[in-house]
């Protein structure tokens, strides 16, 4: 015999770090081009929700779109029902805004039969591509289609941006927090940069946001206020660890670059999936 023998088994390759949507990887700081696209972004969110009625309800459903979008784009290998994933979104922010909750449960039924009819006109079809098409429509159209349920509730503008505020403040102070202080590693399989110390400043922070907001609704109590924004502080940094698991298995940084450093819609709303679901409900039983 000559040469040495082989190995059993071959040593795995190292896994590939998180590739960006549209650009290297930042560096630095990027506070700045944060705050400067946050703003005008917030503006808009506000208006839409102040406006309420079917203004509220396109802009919701153009978003939950462009969330499916990038969503679909992430898993193109498997051939996604892109198609029969926004009609699906579509039909459940109409049914909110028209019929209810009562409807959704319809919606998502009949959305199963599009999506698997529409598959056969695809030039490739997989049974994982329309699962997942199923999937999307169900996280990210129910999603949505609870902020719009939540806007039109009574009092439902003043809860959502309480809601929405909670969110976003949370999420901010997690991220500078995180940056400052933070040094133990909350989930590295799924976020690296995600630590603990942030989690626990982002949710005091989130909990501080909603209290604060629900001092100047005298129709809400500050127990109510205090409840739903201990709801919104927990449940938002599920949400946000959801989308990085499957932004991790897809090895991107970003889906999409519609908010600039903030990256894509996905990256944005991937909370406030979570939070309006549970704000909705929770301002149900509240009220």
């Amino acid at each position: 015999m000559s040469g040495a023998p082989r190995t059993a088994r071959a040593r795995r390759a190292p896994r590939p770090e998180p590739r960006g949507q549209g650009g290297p990887p930042r560096k630095g700081s990027d506070l700045g081009a944060r705050v400067a696209v946050a703003i005008p972004a917030l503006g808009l969110a506000l208006a839409l929700v102040l406006a309420g009625g079917w203004w509220f309800t396109a802009g919701a459903a153009a978003l939950a779109i462009v969330c499916a979008h990038e969503f679909f784009r992430m898993y193109e290998p498997i051939h996604p029902v892109r198609l029969g994933g926004f009609i699906g979104i579509l039909a459940l922010c109409i049914a909110a805004h028209t019929g209810g909750r009562q409807h959704l449960a319809l919606v998502v039924v009949i959305t199963f039969l599009i999506v698997f009819l529409l598959a056969f006109g695809q030039v490739r079809t997989t049974a994982v591509g329309v699962a997942m098409t199923i999937f999307a429509v169900t996280w990210i159209g129910l999603g949505v289609a609870h902020a719009i349920l939540l806007r039109d509730l009574d009092h439902g503008a003043d809860v959502l941006i309480n809601v929405l505020a909670g969110t976003f403040v949370g999420d901010t102070a997690a991220y500078l927090g995180g940056r400052a202080l933070g040094r133990t590693k909350l989930s590295p399989a799924i976020s690296p940069n995600k630590t603990v110390e942030g989690l626990v400043i982002g949710i005091v922070c989130a909990i501080f946001a909603v209290w604060i907001a629900g001092l100047y609704q005298d129709w809400m109590t500050g127990t109510d206020a205090l409840i739903l924004g201990v709801v919104v502080a927990l449940v938002s940094p599920i949400g946000d660890l959801f989308e990085s698991f499957f932004k991790r298995e897809a090895q991107i940084k970003d889906t999409g670059t519609l908010f600039g450093a903030h990256g894509g819609a996905l990256d944005r709303l991937d909370a406030v999936l979570f939070t309006t679901v549970a704000g909705y409900y929770t301002w149900l039983w509240l009220r």
